[in-house]
């Protein structure tokens, strides 16, 4: 009963008492009132992504709602000249403009090729032809699923792309006898991928959309460099994946038969759906070639699924509406921090100049992926990445090492290797609801990768560093 009661209090109380404390108790030279409160509602924020006394998305609505009202220049209590003590206030349009960010546009335009893709049955069907090579070995079958699965998840939100999967995997699943650990490896594989494979694109998990909003200007990262290094990256880590389920959870049966039944439809809509698809994703990867940046693409199969008819009004009330708000609440979280100047002067009151670049950047992703087992990986993002932002563009030191890019990528990939748990992300969760996966058994294999992985990503950061391709 009592930690029913302090999952509701604690986010009203902290915050409170943080609102009434002297501005002079938070060490931070020159501090102004609106800090504080971008203070508070951080803290709240916090608060409730861990505890969850509400939905995680309202929790996003709730910062939008609190920073209008406390330190927007059309707030309560303000008068129209900002005093030195106040501090900046923040356009309202701004706060209000979170909801119809670039990074919202980007995730809708995923959103509604998914949707189509599985109403035409492009995922189903696409699954049934590039599983055939993988022969009828459990281990090699496997690996296609995993590699299916991370395809998918690049494109498609994940939990979308494991409920598709974990269904194909039904009647496989089937085929095992009670105790054998090869039903563990496949029951768990497709999680697995799924959360790998969101890394590759932007648009392949929100914890991506979250880092895009502070990879801008000289840092920018268009959708196809980002795959030049998310790509390989997912590739290297689908492979130790594999060998760790392999290992760890060897089949006692010899074959597998896949029997996915359907066929690629071929009516008007569908061929729309086709070519869409396929126009969308190469205007992504060429993005060079003809000047339009990924957000501009990604409302072109918005505009032409909604003037074809292939998602209806009915097919809208059906997208994750929910992720979008968690994004966009993350996003005001950063442009509080931001503008009102309290992430630079919270940098400047701690003495990071003094650690070394290295040290902070694994210790910041392992804060991250930590923190990622435990909560949702977009509120973690939401958290972190507002922060490492402004002490990566605040620290001269980190240039040697690739600059600001380099802190924000590696805290972001933390954020999705965060697997150890079935609270850890909704791909986990559906495959322990399988029944087929014990926690502990999803803990050895999603520790191991998130640890094998940051050391992965350390790694390949250092050579794109080398290449001149980042910093």
């Amino acid at each position: 009963m009592k930690k029913i009661q302090l999952k509701y209090v604690l986010p009203i109380v902290i915050p409170l008492i943080i609102l009434l404390l002297p501005i002079t108790s938070f060490g931070i030279v020159d501090m102004t009132l609106v800090e504080q409160r971008i203070i508070a509602i951080f803290v709240m924020a916090a608060l409730c992504w861990v505890l969850e006394p509400i939905p995680i998305y309202a929790t996003s609505v709730l910062i939008i709602v609190l920073e209008l009202l406390l330190i927007s220049d059309k707030g309560l209590w303000f008068s129209k000249t900002p005093s030195p003590e106040l501090g900046h206030l923040i356009s309202y349009k701004t706060i209000m403009g979170t909801f119809s960010s670039p990074i919202i546009m980007l995730f809708l335009g995923g959103f509604f090729l998914a949707m189509a893709a599985t109403k035409y049955r492009l995922d189903i069907n696409l699954a049934r032809v590039l599983l055939k090579p993988f022969g009828k070995n459990p281990k090699y079958v496997m690996l296609g699923l995993m590699i299916i699965t991370a395809i998918f998840s690049m494109f498609m939100s994940n939990t979308a792309t494991t409920a598709m999967m974990l269904s194909i995997l039904t009647p496989v699943l089937a085929l095992f006898a009670s105790k054998d650990l090869g039903k563990v490896a496949f029951a768990l594989s497709v999680p697995v991928a799924a959360n790998i494979g969101g890394i590759g694109t932007p648009i392949g998990t929100p914890p991506n959309a979250v880092a895009l909003k502070y990879l801008v200007d000289e840092n920018n990262i268009s959708f196809g460099e980002w795959m030049v290094f998310g790509v390989p990256f997912v590739i290297v880590m689908l492979f130790i994946a594999w060998l760790l389920l392999s290992t760890l959870f060897p089949s006692s049966i010899k074959e597998i038969n896949l029997n996915i039944k359907g066929r690629f439809l071929k009516t008007p809509k569908a061929i729309i759906v086709y070519v869409t698809f396929i126009v969308t994703i190469l205007l992504w990867l060429m993005g060079g070639l003809h000047g339009m940046n990924s957000y501009v693409v990604a409302l072109i199969p918005v505009a032409v699924f909604s003037m074809f008819k292939i998602i209806t009004k009915e097919d809208l009330k059906k997208i994750s509406w929910d992720v979008l708000w968690l994004v966009s609440g993350g996003i005001a979280l950063g442009v509080g921090l931001d503008q009102s100047g309290l992430a630079a002067n919270a940098i400047e009151a701690i003495p990071f100049a003094e650690f070394h670049p290295l040290l902070l950047i694994v210790g910041a992703s392992l804060l991250c992926l930590l923190m990622a087992n435990f909560m949702s990986h977009t509120a973690t993002a939401n958290l972190l990445l507002p922060l490492v932002a402004a002490l990566g563009a605040s620290m001269h030191s980190l240039l040697p090492y690739g600059g600001e890019v380099v802190l924000i990528l590696a805290v972001t990939f933390a954020a999705s290797l965060g697997m150890s748990l079935p609270i850890s992300t909704p791909p986990n969760a559906l495959a322990y609801a399988s029944g087929h996966v014990e926690t502990k058994q999803m803990a050895r294999v999603g520790g191991g990768i998130g640890i094998i992985g940051l050391l992965i990503t350390y790694a390949m950061l250092y050579m794109l560093k080398q290449i001149s391709f980042i910093g």
